[in-house]
């Protein structure tokens, strides 16, 4: 087949580029090279097998005249970065998605698949259980309970302890501007599948790590920011209390995952959680990256906390599984892998220094009082 991948020169679609070459398959890329993502233009590791443009996936134009020649879609293109910009996580996920399948629908585009990139962050705050009251699905913390560094959510009805459950797809709770372009795209995406016969798959990403993801993002990437801490020889800061549960996941699994609902008839129509398998505390992800560096430094827990984050996380990953998939790879396995691609890199004294000070000029960034 002929491919099209928006995004294709980041960090999931590039991986996925070399494995639909590797394939067999022809790869057209659209990318807007945007920073703080791109800031040396093309990157040296997207492969020179694909056929490459550079542009906004929002330009009918460029984006009819590409999906005229091509038999599938991968939609990774997304903002992602920071919380405060509301509009541009709409307007870029959301409005770019629906103008796909405008194209599609208005030109009777016969496309093989239509797979679009959503995330764990469409669920939010994770399924709990609560031992008195059942299942319950909590809404966003309050600022004044963060500031007074209360971390755990309660029963929303009784007040008492939730137990974390595995969160399955059904589950649709997100908690803050990026999660709620992600269910929109999804959304938008499926739905508009169905309706004009469009076969289409959203892939509900946990947090992927692994070679290529930018070292400029300021939010995204625990990986990132736990490796460039202890490449500088300083501790990370754990937000929180450091016992945040997160799933994550390696890219060479998402690229399974992504090359899997290409073809499995079974696939479409459908919206799937892609996870690591294992719920990890930003406490353990830490220990993992210090080990590989060598250090006896701990994180660090100083009180601060990113406002707008959720608590909790694990995805339920059975009805991929049921498909074939398994995710193989562990988070040391992924922490290696892009502790070896940094090495050698230059630029990257003040990266982390330039993040933190721009989150906190943001009001993302904050500190318990309590």
């Amino acid at each position: 087949m002929k491919i099209l991948v928006t995004g294709g020169a980041g960090f999931i679609g590039s991986h996925t580029c070399d494995r639909l070459l590797a394939l067999g398959h022809e790869v057209v890329v659209l990318d807007a090279l945007t920073p703080p993502v791109h800031r040396d233009g093309v990157p040296t590791y997207l492969s020179p097998g694909v056929e490459f443009y550079k542009g906004d996936v929002r330009n009918r134009d460029l984006l009819a005249n590409l999906l005229r020649r091509v038999d599938a879609v991968y939609h990774f293109a997304a903002y992602q970065d920071y919380l405060p910009d509301f509009a541009r996580f709409t307007e870029v996920n959301v409005v770019s998605t629906a103008l796909i399948y405008e194209i599609i629908v208005a030109e009777r585009l016969d496309m093989a698949r239509v797979v679009v990139a959503s995330s764990q962050s469409a669920m939010g705050e994770g399924l709990y259980l609560c031992p008195r009251d059942g299942e319950q699905l909590p809404g966003m913390r309050p600022e004044k309970t963060l500031l007074a560094g209360q971390w755990e959510i309660p029963c929303p009805r009784c007040g008492g302890p939730l137990e974390l459950q595995l969160t399955p797809e059904r589950i649709s709770n997100p908690q803050n501007a990026y999660g709620m372009s992600k269910l929109g795209e999804e959304m938008v995406a499926v739905n508009l599948g169905r309706r004009y016969d469009i076969p289409t798959v959203a892939l509900r990403y946990s947090i992927v790590q692994g070679p290529r993801q930018s070292v400029y993002n300021a939010y995204s990437g625990a990986c990132r920011i736990f490796c460039l801490s202890y490449l500088q020889g300083i501790a990370p800061v754990l937000y929180e209390d450091g016992g945040a549960i997160r799933d994550y996941v390696n890219i060479d699994d998402v690229v399974d995952a992504n090359v899997l609902v290409l073809s499995d008839e079974r696939a479409a129509g459908r919206v799937f959680n892609v996870g690591g398998g294992k719920p990890v505390t930003t406490r353990e992800f830490s220990d993992i990256v210090m080990r590989q560096y060598g250090s006896a430094e701990p994180g660090t827990v100083t009180g601060e906390y990113r406002f707008g984050d959720t608590r909790h996380i694990y995805s339920d990953t059975s009805a991929l599984r049921e498909l074939g998939w398994a995710p193989r790879r562990g988070c040391a396995e992924s922490v290696a892998a892009y502790a070896e691609w940094l090495k050698g890199m230059d630029g990257l004294d003040g990266v982390l220094a330039a993040a933190n000070a721009q989150m906190r000029s943001l009001g993302v960034v904050r500190k318990a009082t309590g």
